[in-house]
């Protein structure tokens, strides 16, 4: 994946104004570059609360814009607030589920430390994880 500082900046903002809270968003992308950040609702929110969870319409509004950009919804983007930014199992049982967006890169933003940490991952249907680079473009 490459990303401009612009939009990777738009994401790890997003991560921190939801902190405590999880974010999650959609990355539009076109031939492997991202074009568009598509913040999400996370509606598993709270502070016993690990995790997110698609909801609401905001999901299917990103969908329809990502369509009309002509894009792909190709990277699935959260954060995790409490951990490091690696999948954690329940990331990896929806990233393998073929129902939901099979395919498309995670990339995970890190909010624990004194500066945000970001890698990107894809998961495989077995449950495996490769982690792949994050380019960022000007």
């Amino acid at each position: 994946m490459r990303i401009s500082q612009e939009l990777l900046d738009q994401v790890v903002a997003h991560a921190l104004r939801d902190a405590p809270d999880e974010c999650c968003g959609l990355l539009g992308v076109k031939d492997g570059d991202v074009v568009s950040v598509h913040e999400l609702e996370n509606v598993l929110q709270g502070p016993k609360v690990f995790g997110f969870e698609l909801g609401g319409s905001s999901y299917p509004r990103a969908m329809m814009a990502i369509d009309d950009e002509e894009a792909d919804a190709g990277v699935l983007y959260h954060s995790h607030t409490r951990s490091k930014p690696y999948p954690s199992q329940t990331d990896i049982n929806f990233g393998r589920d073929p129902q939901r967006l099979p395919g498309v890169e995670w990339l995970i933003i890190g909010t624990k430390g004194e500066e945000p940490e970001i890698r990107s991952y894809l998961i495989a249907e077995d449950g495996g994880v490769t982690e792949v680079p994050v380019t960022v473009v000007d």
